[in-house]
């Protein structure tokens, strides 16, 4: 078994060099990252794992209260949780890993755990180790959501081979318009244009304010960009980019405006990004999840596919104690 240890801030600093270095580590499991938050808006509880007196594996975690059960669950201020490992991890440290974490649960008066993984590519080595172990152990699949994956080509004509004959022809007809791509800081332009799709299409606001994606910008300069779409100087539509790690890139959010949908900035937008990632090395590019509760957005779903895209599991793990 390991020792087991409730996360201290005198070690945000080891925990944040540790994700760094492992095998599925994002900048959703830096502390770095959590910190845009608002003290008060979560308990948290994240865990640390030692293995003879080193650093073994990490847990961003925090308690809520779900239909009357005080849960451990993965932190719900990121995307993906679950734990941060190294390449060299075995099946019999995946199995004590679990074991751990059960036992740490009970002795602290939780009433389950729940946890979401990250999809397989945000590993450097891919592994379902821990997924295997959760099984075994008793955890079930509470939630199976599916993200769109583009695995980004080699060259530029391959990227637009992949896209569909509409899609390139789409591209090729924003190209002639006038429609010009380029990375931008015109971020609160971006975010008008995101809410009032949001409100339009769903009637809701975006689940991140202006003030927080400004502060995660400042935060992780390198790692985050907006991509807008120009027709004679107006942004037309935006992606939001986040560099998860060395070769995974995110859409964060993506919107555009109504009225300019005609102009096909979003395919062009996408095709200028794909290019961007070839030349950054970028080896996946995920567009973010169509499901809900898993259920599918089909519309959203062949949107996505019409780029090359195709599905690999969000899975998310929960155990009554």
């Amino acid at each position: 078994m390991f020792t087991v240890d409730k996360l201290s801030k005198d070690n945000y600093g080891p925990w944040d060099s540790f994700v760094k270095n492992a095998n599925n580590g994002t900048i959703f499991h830096l502390r770095k990252f959590f910190s845009y938050h608002p003290n008060d808006r979560f308990i948290d509880h994240s865990i640390e794992f030692y293995k003879n007196n080193s650093l073994f594996s990490v847990f961003p975690a925090a308690e809520l209260m779900i239909n009357k059960k005080r849960l451990l669950v993965s932190h719900p201020g990121a995307t993906v949780g679950s734990f941060v490992v190294s390449e060299h991890l075995s099946i019999s440290d995946s199995f004590k890993l679990i074991e751990s974490l059960i036992e740490y649960a009970k002795e602290n008066k939780f009433d389950g755990i729940r946890l979401t993984l990250p999809p397989i590519f945000y590993h450097n080595r891919a592994s379902n180790y821990i997924d295997y172990s959760l099984l075994k152990h008793g955890f079930e699949y509470v939630k199976r959501e599916i993200t769109s994956t583009l695995f980004i080509e080699s060259d530029k004509g391959s990227i637009l081979k992949k896209f569909r004959p509409s899609h390139a022809r789409a591209v090729r007809k924003a190209e002639d318009i006038g429609v010009e791509i380029k990375i931008t800081n015109r971020v609160e332009e971006f975010y008008n244009i995101l809410k009032e799709n949001l409100k339009i299409r769903h009637g809701v606001n975006p689940t991140h304010t202006l003030k927080e994606i400004y502060k995660l910008i400042d935060l992780f300069p390198d790692s985050i960009n907006l991509f807008g779409a120009f027709y004679k100087g107006e942004m037309i539509a935006g992606v939001l980019n986040f560099i998860i790690k060395d070769d995974v890139a995110l859409a964060f959010y993506i919107s555009h405006k109504e009225e300019s949908q005609e102009l096909r900035p979003l395919n062009i937008l996408f095709y200028s990004i794909f290019n961007w990632a070839l030349k950054e090395k970028i080896k996946v590019y995920d567009f973010g999840i169509f499901t809900v509760d898993g259920d599918p957005n089909m519309g959203l779903g062949r949107f996505k596919e019409n780029f090359g895209a195709s599905g690999i599991f969000r899975d998310t793990f929960q155990i009554t104690l």
